[in-house]
């Protein structure tokens, strides 16, 4: 009797435990649930908020169905004034740094992708043209080491000293939607240049492709200086391309035979030797975005005087300083006759002259 007891005693305390024990489980496994998904949630919100805490870009999009589009390749040199704001400073200090070495530490860390440079010069953005950022620092023999899986390169061994040009796509275009006549960067491509060691030509290594749309979220965090004779004039690099303040040589263009003329049809932009008929055919593009852009919206009017006495012809200069001349000689003669009747007294229309002396009281 005691043992049933027992026995029933213990088989009551495994049921009351069994359905304790249950309910403590799913609550794990709920718990389990909901945290797993607050992480996902929390990663997708780390995702977005870390591209909200960036400004968003000014430059606008380029609409798919524009009814005219130009798409021109150039040869942005940073020893000219207008790109030298590029190219400093050398190696970081503090929180500046220059174009290449944010671009270069964003892709080292994984926030852009980085495409090939093919022999034909064109880019592509497909996943089959995306390079690792390891193949391309083999490749180039840039130092770097490897901390807890991920690829460190010291700030001494970027190669920001050597990167002195880039290629830049740009797309000149009309937008019918809102009858706007743009411009704008598509692709960037950093080019080093190294020198020879024997005295030769130096030598050109474009490095890759970077699209400007992954690229431009982060500009507005970098700024470059505008001006050399005022330290304090500053703009971000997301305005400073926005506003096309970049200067460069067309070393290709876009023609109906292969999409893009390649670069012997142009020649090479080198310093000492520039081919006559590269400089034409540059100077041809030029003049033919600047008439379609005059095309399209005609002369710009007079906003005032300042506008009209600034595009004086120089024919038209040497005319009016004649007249002025004569307009001067002219009055300063009739001055000098009006001294001579009235000093002679012959002239009736002079008015006669008026002294007033202090007296003394």
């Amino acid at each position: 009797m005691k043992r049933s007891i027992l026995i029933l005693a213990l088989f009551n305390i495994l049921i009351v435990t069994s359905v304790v024990a249950q309910p403590k489980a799913r609550r794990q496994q709920q718990a389990q649930k909901q945290q797993q998904q607050q992480q996902k949630v929390t990663a997708q919100n780390q995702g977005i908020s870390q591209r909200a805490r960036l400004m968003y870009p000014t430059s606008l999009d380029m609409p798919e169905d524009v009814v005219w589009r130009r798409d021109i390749y150039r040869e942005i040199n940073l020893n000219d004034e207008a790109n030298s704001g590029l190219y400093y400073p050398v190696e970081p200090i503090d929180r500046k740094m220059n174009l290449f070495t944010y671009v270069f530490k964003l892709a080292l860390n994984g926030y852009i992708p980085i495409y090939e440079y093919r022999l034909d010069g064109n880019e592509s953005f497909s996943d089959s043209s995306k390079v690792a950022i390891k193949t391309m620092l083999d490749n180039y023999h840039i130092i770097y080491e490897t901390r807890e899986g991920k690829l460190h390169v010291d700030n001494s061994d970027i190669p920001s000293a050597e990167v002195k040009m880039y290629y830049l796509k740009e797309s000149a275009y009309y937008d019918q939607s809102n009858a706007q006549f743009r411009r704008k960067v598509m692709a960037l491509c950093p080019v080093m240049v190294r020198d020879d060691d024997f005295g030769g030509e130096a030598a050109k290594y474009p490095l890759f492709w970077v699209k400007y749309t992954d690229l431009e979220p982060y500009l507005s965090r970098q700024s470059v200086q505008a001006s050399d004779l005022n330290n304090a004039a500053t703009m971000t690099l997301e305005d400073y391309f926005t506003l096309n303040h970049y200067q460069g040589k067309i070393y290709k263009a876009g023609n109906r035979m292969a999409q893009t003329q390649q670069r012997p049809q142009f020649g090479e932009f080198d310093a000492t030797n520039v081919d006559d008929a590269a400089k034409k055919e540059q100077a041809k593009i030029e003049k033919e975005l600047l008439a379609f852009e005059r095309g399209m919206f005609g002369h710009t009017p007079e906003r005032d005087s300042l506008d009209s006495i600034a595009k004086i012809q120089p024919e038209n200069e040497k005319v009016s300083k004649k007249a002025s001349r004569s307009s001067r000689r002219t009055r300063t003669s009739k001055v000098k006759s009006g001294k001579k009747s009235s000093d002679g007294g012959s002239s009736s229309s002079s008015s006669p002259r008026v002294s007033v002396r202090r007296q003394r009281h």
